[in-house]
């Protein structure tokens, strides 16, 4: 199973994501990540728990965010498979800067 949560509103959009992610932990999962619209886009993932990624977040500004927990059914549990993945000009991650 995996689980995905969306926020865009006036608040920061990383403690709503972290909170959305820890409510679909219960579905199971073996890696995670987040993106956040501010300036650019930051993309923070890897192959851990919901609560090791906010331990080693840093501060994230932004009001706009996707985050997503993931069961490795297809490629290898490692930080290059977690979700959410961002396009090479780091313009897209189900998210864009105009």
């Amino acid at each position: 199973m995996c689980g995905i949560v969306g926020y865009i509103g006036t608040r920061d959009a990383y403690p709503v994501l972290i909170k959305g992610l820890k409510r679909l932990e219960y579905r199971g999962y073996d890696s995670c990540g987040i993106a956040v619209r501010g300036s650019n886009i930051r993309v923070f993932k890897d192959a851990y728990r919901v609560c090791a990624m906010k331990n080693e977040l840093p501060p994230i500004k932004g009001t706009i965010g996707i985050g997503h927990t993931r069961w490795a059914t297809h490629g290898g549990v490692t930080k290059e498979n977690a979700h959410p993945h961002i396009s090479s000009d780091k313009k897209i991650a189900l998210l864009f800067i105009r």
